[in-house]
Protein backbone atom coordinates (compact mmCIF):
# COMPACT_ATOMS: atom_id res chain seq x y z
CA UNK A 1 0.00 0.00 0.00
CA UNK A 2 2.49 1.89 0.50
CA UNK A 3 4.52 2.10 -2.70
CA UNK A 4 0.98 2.61 -4.55
CA UNK A 5 0.89 6.21 -2.11
CA UNK A 6 4.21 6.73 -3.29
CA UNK A 7 3.76 6.46 -6.91
CA UNK A 8 0.66 8.27 -6.66
CA UNK A 9 2.10 11.07 -4.83
CA UNK A 10 5.13 10.95 -7.51
CA UNK A 11 2.28 11.53 -10.25
CA UNK A 12 0.77 14.19 -8.92
CA UNK A 13 3.66 16.51 -8.29
CA UNK A 14 4.78 15.82 -11.59
CA UNK A 15 1.62 16.67 -13.30
CA UNK A 16 1.48 19.52 -10.61
CA UNK A 17 4.36 20.95 -12.01
CA UNK A 18 4.06 20.40 -15.24
CA UNK A 19 0.35 22.67 -15.08
CA UNK A 20 2.75 25.27 -12.81
CA UNK A 21 5.60 25.65 -15.37
CA UNK A 22 3.03 26.32 -18.32
CA UNK A 23 1.19 29.09 -16.06
CA UNK A 24 4.58 30.77 -15.29
CA UNK A 25 7.29 29.99 -17.75
CA UNK A 26 6.43 32.89 -20.17
CA UNK A 27 6.78 35.19 -17.20
CA UNK A 28 9.77 33.91 -15.93
CA UNK A 29 11.49 33.94 -19.34
CA UNK A 30 9.61 37.40 -19.79
CA UNK A 31 11.52 38.35 -16.76
CA UNK A 32 14.83 36.88 -17.84
CA UNK A 33 14.82 38.55 -20.89
CA UNK A 34 14.47 42.16 -19.27
CA UNK A 35 17.49 41.57 -17.42
CA UNK A 36 19.16 40.47 -20.01
CA UNK A 37 18.47 43.36 -22.42
CA UNK A 38 19.15 46.28 -19.23
CA UNK A 39 22.74 44.28 -19.04
CA UNK A 40 23.09 44.48 -22.58
CA UNK A 41 22.18 48.28 -22.38
CA UNK A 42 24.37 49.05 -19.28
CA UNK A 43 27.01 46.80 -20.50
CA UNK A 44 26.91 48.56 -24.24
CA UNK A 45 25.31 51.68 -24.59
CA UNK A 46 27.83 53.15 -25.46
CA UNK A 47 28.14 51.95 -29.02
CA UNK A 48 24.59 52.33 -30.07
CA UNK A 49 25.54 55.77 -31.92
CA UNK A 50 29.72 55.98 -32.18
CA UNK A 51 29.08 59.64 -34.04
CA UNK A 52 27.46 61.39 -31.27
CA UNK A 53 31.15 63.08 -30.68
CA UNK A 54 31.70 63.82 -33.95
CA UNK A 55 31.30 67.85 -34.89
CA UNK A 56 30.63 67.08 -38.71
CA UNK A 57 27.12 67.96 -40.65
CA UNK A 58 24.94 66.69 -42.60
CA UNK A 59 26.29 66.43 -45.94
CA UNK A 60 30.00 66.62 -45.15
CA UNK A 61 32.40 64.88 -47.62
CA UNK A 62 35.13 62.88 -46.33
CA UNK A 63 37.63 61.71 -48.46
CA UNK A 64 40.13 59.20 -46.76
CA UNK A 65 42.87 57.58 -48.62
CA UNK A 66 44.52 54.03 -48.22
CA UNK A 67 48.29 53.81 -48.97
CA UNK A 68 48.39 51.25 -51.86
CA UNK A 69 51.39 49.19 -51.96
CA UNK A 70 52.91 48.78 -55.34
CA UNK A 71 53.25 44.82 -55.62
CA UNK A 72 55.79 43.48 -58.47
CA UNK A 73 54.28 41.63 -61.11
CA UNK A 74 57.32 40.60 -62.89
CA UNK A 75 57.82 37.88 -60.34
CA UNK A 76 57.68 34.49 -62.15
CA UNK A 77 55.25 32.26 -60.34
CA UNK A 78 55.45 29.48 -62.38
CA UNK A 79 56.35 27.71 -65.44
CA UNK A 80 53.94 28.35 -68.71
CA UNK A 81 53.26 24.84 -70.02
CA UNK A 82 51.81 24.19 -73.46
CA UNK A 83 49.47 21.16 -73.44
CA UNK A 84 48.51 19.69 -77.47
CA UNK A 85 45.54 17.28 -77.94
CA UNK A 86 46.28 14.10 -79.27
CA UNK A 87 43.66 12.01 -80.79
Amino acid sequence: MALLKTILIIVLVYYLFKILAKLFAPKIINYAAKKAEAHFKERFGDFTNPNVGNEEQVGDVIIEKKTSKKTNTSEKVGDYIDFEEID
